[in-house]
Order: structure tokens, then sequence, then C-alpha cells
């Protein structure tokens, strides 16, 4: 393939994902503000294993929010640390919080899913809220998400927080999540199809109905997902139901992992029901090598092929191999660095996308490879459940 070609494959690559972000980018808003709304009561449902770093803060954060009542319920899930003692300690304090331990794990039930599904049925209110321990929200959060829920049309809602990052793989990595999603999820689609191929969410914090969650089946529909930002979406829109996502940049905050080994192994156990899910990694991996790790490579190859003076010919323009490259480096570089102001997010992973892209397919590969030699990645002390 020649220097021009593949320039051109690179630009394609790069200028597609770069405008569906500028489409999505207008479609993707905050939960509506309130305007004197009644709203339901909602039951706050925590799954807990082993989270005493961040399981006091969620919970306060919790029981702060303005404007609508709620229960928080914790399931302690066999923690081996402190998880389970601060939260008596907050359920002390406040008759809202309570603490419930987690039922015996049965095979083939990955154990979020199925603290989620024990959770769903110690609920006593009809709005169900499950959130992950590491987040923390604002005052208001709650009430808008609620309000979301009920005049958004979906049976299914969810927010994507402000992602905190310290270490550099954080950095490099963990802003993907908001990138991906804008520049490679079809947001109007997934508004007006109930295909499940639009379905998506973030893991962090779902809302839904208890009639829409029980015609489901709950979390026993993806009992052995490790990745429910995926899965749960698109079991509820083969249930035949809508599904939405929402901005919480300003409203909510999560630090997802907190050292450069638990971003691998987190990343990698999720990976094998996304992007390294069987047929789908052979197409991340040349749209993504191609649009945004090659262009970079092209332009330092070819820059002795960059004119001095505009060319052109009886056809029209004659472009370089070297100017389609840095279209294509423009485009790649452009939606990283919106997606960064945007979501706050750390400018490191700008300076290096191309790198983090690189780390990002790593990490699928290697959990697909686990999974060829028999050993998958499982998470926190638990082997994954067998589909």
């Amino acid at each position: 393939m020649t220097p021009l070609v593949l320039a051109w494959v690179a630009l394609g690559c790069a200028a597609v994902p770069a405008l569906l972000y500028l489409w999505n980018g207008v479609l993707f808003r905050e939960p509506p503000a309130l305007a004197g709304a009644a709203l339901p009561p909602v039951s706050v449902l925590i799954p807990a294993r082993n989270e005493e770093l961040g399981i006091e803060a969620c919970v306060r954060s919790v029981l702060a929010s303005r404007y609508v009542e709620l229960e928080v319920i914790v399931l302690d899930d066999a923690s081996t640390d402190r998880t389970a003692e601060i939260v008596r300690a907050v359920a002390a304090e406040d008759a809202r919080l309570r603490l419930e331990p987690a039922p015996p794990l049965p095979e083939g039930w990955c154990g979020k899913q199925h603290a989620c599904f024990a959770l769903s049925k110690l609920a006593r209110f009809d709005t169900l809220s499950f959130l992950d321990a590491d987040v923390r929200l604002e005052p208001d959060a709650l009430a808008r998400m609620a309000l979301f829920l009920k005049g958004g049309g979906a049976e299914l809602v969810s927010g994507f927080p402000r992602q905190e990052t310290e270490t550099l793989l954080e950095k490099l990595l963990i802003p993907l999540i908001h990138w991906l999603l804008l520049c490679f999820l079809p947001l109007w689609g997934m508004r007006h199809f109930r295909w499940s191929a639009f379905g998506a969410g973030c893991g962090q914090w779902f809302l839904t109905t208890r009639a829409a969650y029980e015609k489901l089946g709950g979390h026993a529909a993806v009992r052995s997902s490790l990745h429910d930002g995926l899965t749960l979406p698109r079991a509820y829109r083969k249930a035949g139901f809508f599904t939405d996502v929402c901005d919480l940049t300003n409203l909510a905050t999560c630090r997802m992992y907190r050292s450069a080994r638990a971003v691998w192994f987190g990343l990698a156990k999720n990976a094998r029901e996304g992007m390294a899910a069987t047929g789908q990694i052979g197409f991340w991996t040349v749209v993504l090598l191609c649009g945004q790790v090659l262009p970079f490579v092209l332009v330092p190859l070819n820059s002795d092929r960059l004119p001095t003076t505009f060319a052109t010919d009886d056809h029209g323009p004659r472009y370089t191999p070297t100017e389609i490259a840095l279209t294509a480096c423009a485009c790649a570089l452009g939606a990283r660095l919106l997606t960064a102001r945007r979501f706050r997010q750390s400018r490191v992973g700008v300076l290096l996308h191309p790198v983090a892209i690189a780390l990002l397919l790593a990490v699928q590969w290697y959990a697909i490879a686990r999974a060829a030699i028999g050993k998958p990645v499982g998470w926190k002390g638990r082997a994954p459940p067998a589909s």
C-alpha cells in the first residue's frame, strides 16, 4: 500500500469519529435541572467489596442529597477490610442508611451482578439506583437523575461521572471512556431505535424503574457479566426498553482505580465483553490503529514529501501523504483535546494520545491471550464465572 493510500485510510479512520464526536457533543447533556417536579422516592443500592478507601465519602454524599426521599442500602460482599465497620458507623448517625450482608455467591454469577440482584430484593421503593462504592454525588445529582429517568422516555439511564486520575496509566487510559463513547456511539440512533447494538452506559451509576427491572429479570439477565456498563443496557433493549446516558461531569466524581496494576487488570476484566469480544477486536484494532496511531507515524516518515508551495494539477489540488496525515492528526487530537477540556481530564492523555490508544489495544489483546490459555482475568480475588 502506497504512502498516499495509507494517508487517506488514516484520514478516513480519524475524521469519521471526530465528526461523530462533534454531533454527539451536542446531544450528550447533563440531566435536566430541577423545576419543582414531584419526584418518586429512590432506593440507592451500593454493592461493596473491600471498599474502605471510598465507601464513607460515597454514602455521606448520597445522604446529603436534596429534593428527593431516599433510602441507602450497602451490601457488604464478603469484604475483608473495614468496609462494614465504616458503614455501620455512618448508619448509626442516619437511619436512612443500612448495611446488609451478601448471600453466598451462586455458581455462574459475577459477584457484582449477584450483589445488585440481592440489593433489588431489599429495596422498598420503586425507583432503583445502583451506585458503585467509589462514586461521590453532588447534593442535587440524585434528584436530577431521577427526573431524567422519569421524563426521558427510557427505563434505564446511566450517568458518566468525572473520572479522577493520578497515576500515569490512569491519565492515559481512563479518559478514553468518554472519548470512545462520543466518537463511536451514535447517540441519535440510541434514542430513536431499540437495537441492542446502541446499548451502552456507565456501570458506575444506573437508575431504573422496578417494573422494567423485574420484567427483564434484573441482574439475573447478565449474571455472568463483568461489564454491566454494556451488557445491562443491551439486555434492556433486547427486552424492548429504551436506555439513555447523560453527562455527570459537574454532578458526580469517581476514582475508578488507584494504581497502574489496578487500571490494567480492571480494564482487562471488562475487555472480553467489549472491544475484545469475539468478532469485534479486528474492527477496533484496525480502526483505532489507522485513525489514532498511523497518522503520527506517517508524518515523520513522509516529511520530506511536503512541498514548499501549494501543489495543483489539471484535476485540482494535489495533496501529499504528509498533508493528509497532518489533517488526520488534527482530527484525532482535536476530538481528544475537546474531550479533555469538556470533561476536565489531564492533558497528559492528549499529548500521548497515540500511546494511550496503543496501550488500550494492548489491554484488549492481553485479555484475549489470557482467555485463550484458560486463565481469564478475574477481579477482587474472584475468578470470572463461566458464561
